[in-house]
């Protein structure tokens, strides 16, 4: 019974970051990082460029999220650590790339 409720909340929660990270690579006009927020067309030199590194991002930060959802089937405890760690590490970290992806491909 643990294993669905972990499933019921892990999978959705990680496919919503993956589907950004999709949604963002296609994208035709830039992808924002904030909810709120935009960034205009003359803001970027390459917004094909720019949404590639942001959909990237946003799918390498999904990765352990994945990870962590298969590997609760075996030890819910190492699944819980990789969880922790990625959202504890890999949220500061996911604002310190956004920055350097906008950085770089600021027009």
């Amino acid at each position: 019974m643990e294993n669905i409720i972990w499933y019921i909340i892990m999978v959705p929660c990680s496919a919503v970051f993956t589907i950004i990270g999709i949604y963002a690579w296609n994208r035709k006009k830039p992808m924002w990082f904030w909810s709120g927020s935009t960034v205009e067309e003359t803001e970027i030199a390459d917004i094909p460029a720019y949404n590639r590194a942001n959909g990237r991002m946003w799918i390498v930060f999904s990765l352990p999220l994945w990870l962590s959802t298969f590997l609760g089937l075996w030890n819910e405890m190492i699944a819980l650590i990789l969880l922790a760690v990625d959202l504890v590490i890999g949220l500061p970290v996911l604002m310190i790339v956004y920055k350097r992806i906008y950085a770089k491909y600021k027009a």
